[in-house]
């Protein structure tokens, strides 16, 4: 079983910006996700759309294998439209000029 956690304290958003996942006995790895505009900030973490690639990598991996399957397939396509919707956000940020800003 895998703990997940938030280490820090939510920012401006109202997000955390700092997990740690743990398995039994280690630290398996500490997520940094963006804090702030990147025109403000630069960049200081990784941002929800990297981290879906490269879950959608890794599912297309396994469905031109030998772990081809109806659920992956399924979760596949959510996790697709959903960076769909977050790239959909970033256009509409970018079109009101406040992409790379902490603007509401």
């Amino acid at each position: 079983m895998i703990d997940i956690r938030a280490i820090d304290t939510p920012g401006p958003g109202g997000a955390q910006h700092i997990y740690e996942l743990s398995g039994p006995s280690k630290l398996l790895i500490r997520l940094n996700f963006q804090k702030g505009g990147v025109l403000e900030e630069g960049v200081n973490g990784v941002t929800h759309e990297a981290l879906m690639a490269v879950i959608i990598h890794r599912l297309q991996a396994f469905q031109a294998g030998p772990f081809a399957c109806r659920e992956n397939a399924i979760a596949l396509t959510k996790l697709e439209e959903s960076l769909m919707w977050l790239n959909k956000r970033t256009r509409d940020r970018m079109a009101r000029g406040v992409e790379g800003k902490t603007v509401l």
